[in-house]
């Protein structure tokens, strides 16, 4: 991610020189938000009768891994947006493969203390059900997994958002379709998923939406866009059912015929269903306290 621009650079102020007007202001509010937020967590941790809450479990977001860096930045500043809402709550990241932090080094780092696992994964599939929690049994970490982040109706807010923000308007139902564009899985369930969103999707819409995929599964994404354009829509869009950039969201939104919405990324709706997946699934660690908790999706 880029910096924020300060308004007052020390690298490039000339010795002796009065700050900018405003800049002694800026520093001393910016020094006050961060005391009232950490003052703010101090008491979250503390109960009526004095006595120190139990320290929440982590929040560990788990990510597949991309060779586009545009993933990774992206995946930083989501998570800077979930540690904003939820001060406090230690918000942690590991990837699948590919970047680092790999999943299995931010577990060790947290040694025997419980987290919540939350896939950043719009589906069901191989790595929801057989690669996360497998690497979880390895560590001495307390881990309970969240289900994937879809189907849900926060996901189609973002959706929704998304192809607003590319041209989408209500003049597109005469004639308009859309294409879910996922990446695909040999697992069937991970199918049904998708699909259940591209219904939620419809139904917001009021046009056809049909799911289709960059990989692995069918239909593809340009057969599915022929096929709508076969049957007389004439305005079919691509949905970006990713959640950052990289080469299959830039191949899905290549074969588009008319507009293509961004992945799904930073938008706010993104954050709040990380941590309604976290607060669900810690809710049952603590109906469970005192075992470890089953690494059950």
């Amino acid at each position: 991610m880029t910096p924020s621009n300060s308004t007052h650079d020390e690298s490039t102020a000339r010795p002796g020189a009065l700050p900018p007007p405003g800049a002694d202001l800026d520093s001393t509010a910016h020094l006050m938000n961060r005391i009232s937020s950490q003052l703010a967590t101090q008491l979250s941790l503390v109960s009526l009768d004095g006595r120190r809450r139990p320290e929440p479990p982590a929040l560990v977001v788990v990510a597949h891994g991309s060779r586009d860096p545009r993933a990774l930045s992206t995946v930083n500043e989501l998570l800077d947006t979930v540690r904003a809402l939820r001060p406090g709550l230690p918000v942690h990241l590991g990837h699948i493969e590919l970047n680092a932090p790999l999943l299995t080094d931010t577990l060790a780092s947290l040694g025997d203390r419980e987290a919540v696992l939350v896939p950043l994964l719009l589906s069901r599939g191989y790595h929801v059900k057989r690669d996360i929690p497998e690497m979880a049994a390895a560590t001495r970490v307390r881990a309970r997994l969240a289900p994937a982040l879809g189907p849900h109706p926060l996901l189609v807010d973002a959706l929704h958002d998304r192809l607003l923000e590319a041209g989408w308007d209500d003049s597109a139902r005469a004639g308009g379709a859309v294409v879910l564009a996922a990446a695909g899985s040999r697992d069937p369930e991970s199918k049904v998923d998708t699909g259940r969103t591209a219904q939620l999707l419809s139904a917001r819409l009021g046009v056809p939406v049909v799911p289709a995929y960059a990989t692995t599964a069918a239909p593809r994404v340009p057969d599915a866009i022929k096929a709508l354009e076969d049957s007389g829509r004439t305005r079919v869009a691509v949905a970006s059912y990713f959640t950052a950039p990289g080469r299959f969201a830039t191949e899905c939104a290549q074969a588009a015929p008319w507009i293509a919405s961004a992945p799904l990324g930073t938008h706010p709706a993104m954050a709040d269903l990380l941590l309604a997946r976290y607060d669900l699934t810690a809710r049952r660690t603590n109906a469970h306290s005192g075992t470890r908790p089953a690494l059950a999706v």
